[in-house]
């Protein structure tokens, strides 16, 4: 199955989607002459963690793309006054595109029923697997998708300031830091205009 079908529906059924994207912004601006309001995963984690007062005593699960990545955010956390250890971290397998489950994560999950979960995996599956998780479990906990955010704040990713991110410029500093990694990416997701141009306010039609 093509990731769009899984996206699609978990995006749909969140109970809030925020926008990410500086260019879906633009695109949007210039071909439906209309503002959209955007929110990156940078400040709605810099929001979240603001308050770290009734994250301090919370039961949580950070799900982390690699082991370095949760040592580097359980040591930045902890310098933020939120004292975590290794139960609190779960490193994720790689995971294919397209309709996914974690069956480890979930079993973690229902032996600690954590009250938040942050999921800090590539987009386009984060959104997809806490879907599914919540699907599995028989309590509902609040799952945030966030994406590469977290590294922006512990150094695993090239630093960008507020005023880059304000300005739709996170894309090019994260190039700058890294051309291999991201120009490609960045490339391919330049097709976005056209899905903005030809569809719009509707749904696109996306074949399971």
């Amino acid at each position: 199955m093509d990731i769009m079908p899984a996206y699609s529906r978990a995006v749909q059924s969140a109970d809030l989607a925020v926008v990410d994207s500086g260019f879906l912004v633009l695109c949007w601006k210039f071909f439906r002459k209309k503002k959209l309001s955007r929110l990156s995963g940078l400040l709605l984690l810099e929001t979240i963690l603001a308050n770290v007062e009734p994250l301090r005593d919370m039961e949580q699960v950070w799900v982390m793309p690699t082991a370095e990545s949760a040592e580097r955010t359980r040591t930045y956390l902890n310098a933020c006054g939120i004292k975590l250890s290794l139960k609190n971290f779960y490193i994720a397998p790689h995971y294919d595109s397209g309709a996914l489950e974690d069956i480890a994560l979930r079993d973690k999950v229902s032996a600690m029923r954590p009250a938040l979960i942050m999921v800090n995996v590539a987009g386009g599956k984060q959104e997809v697997l806490g879907h599914w998780l919540l699907q599995q479990l028989d309590y509902r906990p609040a799952v945030i998708c966030t994406g590469a955010a977290i590294a922006f704040k512990t150094g695993e990713q090239a630093n960008i300031p507020t005023w880059g991110d304000r300005l739709f410029l996170g894309w090019f500093l994260r190039i700058l830091s890294d051309p291999k990694r991201y120009f490609g990416r960045y490339w391919r997701a330049i097709r976005l205009w056209r899905h903005v141009r030809k569809y719009g306010e509707r749904a696109p039609v996306i074949q399971a």
